[in-house]
This record gives structure tokens, sequence and C-alpha cells, in this order.
């Protein structure tokens, strides 16, 4: 059971009546965000410019992606950003017949590069893929030993 307080009807209410107070506090906010001036500060940089040095075109027969240690990603020995290999990328695909692509990562590269690779890879839907293991890479001293 709520307890209700019974009052007269000739008593003045005790309760403050905030619509008023919130209309106009609104209305304040909305004078105060219209007369702030726009943001007009802005960092200007100095883009570097390219040399616009024509880039090797892919090969029909055979392309490589190759990942060293320090995470560089080449496309059959030149470097590349990952907006260029992907232009390669697509290109490949384009050909016909499509040439066959080898991914050679290098076993110290950082797994993100590596990973992001194989996805521009991904996206642009190579058929023909790789996976090329260095020259470095040895037999462990068991499996030396298992074969003898």
């Amino acid at each position: 059971m709520a307890m209700t307080a019974i009052r007269d009807e000739h008593e003045p209410m005790k309760d403050l009546n905030t619509t008023p107070l919130i209309d106009v506090m609104l209305v304040l906010l909305i004078m105060f965000i219209i007369t702030l001036p726009p943001l007009t500060h802005a960092v200007k940089v100095e883009l570097p410019t390219r040399a616009h040095e024509p880039l090797p075109a892919p090969d029909s027969v055979k392309n490589r992606i190759a990942i060293d240690a320090a995470g560089v990603v080449r496309w059959n020995g030149t470097v590349v950003d990952r907006a260029t290999l992907r232009r390669y990328l697509d290109q490949t695909a384009a050909m016909s017949p499509e040439p066959e692509l080898q991914f050679q990562p290098d076993p110290a590269a950082r797994y993100e590069v590596i990973d992001s690779t194989l996805a521009v890879i991904k996206r642009s839907q190579v058929t023909k893929l790789g996976l090329s293991a260095t020259s470095d890479i040895r037999p462990t001293s068991d499996a030396a030993t298992r074969r003898g």
C-alpha cells in the first residue's frame, strides 16, 4: 500500500515545476551551439612526392612474392607496397593462362606481415598459389639421424 499525502484543495503545491526550467536550458544550449564559431584549425601536411618510375610488369609464367625478416614485401625482387601488390595480383589474375604465384616468406618474418600479405592475395582471387620454402631450411638433427 502506497502512502499518499492527503492535501486540501486550497493549499498551495509544494512541488516545483521544472518543465519551464528545462525548456529554458535547452534553448540556451541550442543558442550556444549555434553561436560557436566553426573549427577552422587545420594542420597542413606536406606529403612527399613519389618518383614515377615504371614498375616491372608481371611475368606471364611465374611470379614470386617474398617477405624478408624485416617485413619488406618484394614482387619478383622489387620492393612493393600493398596497393602495388594488389595491382600486380589483379593483373596476373586477369591473364590467360594465369601465371603461377610463388609465396616465399622468411622464417623470421613477423606473422602479421605474412597474414596481411596472404589476405591481399586472397582478396585478389589468385587461383595458382604455391608456397616456396627457403633454401636455408635444413632438417633437424632428429630427422637426420632417423634417415641415416
